[in-house]
């Protein structure tokens, strides 16, 4: 109960004072899409870029960590693939954005703010490491997916140039490269730069967790409520099984094995919403799953934090 009072509530109470604020006309939903803006194409690249920039990679980047995630994540996407086409009979590219749900996971927006509160600052380099690869890897999927779901007769080659061009406009995959290019050259950014992103990156969290519970109002839980019983039962419970099994087997080192396993539990991000707004796919099963997931995380990463001890 400690854990729940100490490490989620908190994170879920700034949530919901966004959510109530926009519900009840306090906060005009414009200014929410100001507030996302902000803090997806700036506040969370700055610290993102400041993390890996000063991350020691050595330490961080473990392989162990990163196959156990990322196995989890594309099982995720197989099974929420294949249960929206066997089982729910839905269209490819339906399935593919179900998939897609199952796949990302709010690592960001809930996964830094809740390792946070549960292991401290210095327990973050693992979740960096996943956040690191997470969009490059989710997009690649998805996107590749949809392609060829959606079977436009174009070449490898144009398939591999959307693709590209898809992840390369992307805020946060730009300040991800742009920390590593810091880190392996081994620049020393001056002072008053850094003082400068500290600043920015303060409000990162915050504003992101409000403008969360914001966005949320805009969302309806619609649709076909079993495929959403799926995504969340995949995305909440199944991932961080895969991913707990797997450090355990691997003996990913603790420090690194707990955040990873969190972060997987996490709900499904905005960005599965995004993704199936983006083709016109599953648009209501993509935002009923981000709303009813986010909502019940609070009880299974509590849950998962009790696992992990």
């Amino acid at each position: 109960m400690q854990a729940l009072l100490d490490v989620i509530l908190p994170v879920f109470i700034v949530i919901g004072f966004g959510y109530l604020a926009v519900w009840r006309g306090l906060f005009p939903e414009s200014g929410v899409d100001g507030l996302m803006k902000f803090s997806q194409h700036f506040a969370i690249p700055c610290l993102l870029f400041s993390a890996i920039a000063s991350l020691d990679l050595s330490a961080s980047l473990d392989v162990r960590l990163l196959i156990s995630f990322y196995v989890g994540a594309a099982a995720g996407f197989v099974l929420g693939f294949a249960g929206a086409r066997l089982v729910f009979k839905r269209d490819w590219e339906d399935c593919v954005a179900i998939g897609f749900c199952c796949l990302f996971s709010n690592s960001v927006l809930l996964g830094l703010a809740i390792n946070e509160r549960a292991y401290g600052p210095e327990a973050l380099a693992g979740a960096y490491a996943i956040i690191a690869f997470h969009s490059p890897f989710c997009y690649a999927v998805g996107i590749t997916a949809m392609e060829i779901a959606r079977n436009r007769g174009q070449s490898p080659l144009m398939m591999v140039r959307g693709i590209a061009r898809a992840m390369f406009r992307n805020a946060l995959v730009l300040a991800i490269m742009a920390g590593f290019a810091v880190n392996l050259l081994g620049i020393a950014l001056p002072p008053v730069l850094n003082d400068g992103l500290d600043l920015v990156i303060r409000a990162a969290l915050p504003t992101a967790l409000f403008a969360l519970g914001g966005v949320l109002v805009q969302y309806r839980p619609e649709g076909d409520a079993r495929v959403i019983a799926m995504v969340c039962a995949i995305a909440l419970l199944v991932h961080p099984a895969i991913t707990w099994a797997l450090g355990t087997a691997l003996s990913v080192p603790s420090e690194t094995f707990k955040p990873g396993v969190l972060t997987a539990a996490m709900a499904p991000g905005v960005n599965a919403y995004i993704f199936a707004n983006l083709y016109g796919r599953a648009k209501q099963v993509a935002a009923s799953s981000v709303l009813v997931a986010t909502g019940a995380s609070i009880v299974t990463a509590w849950m998962w934090l009790m696992v992990l001890g």
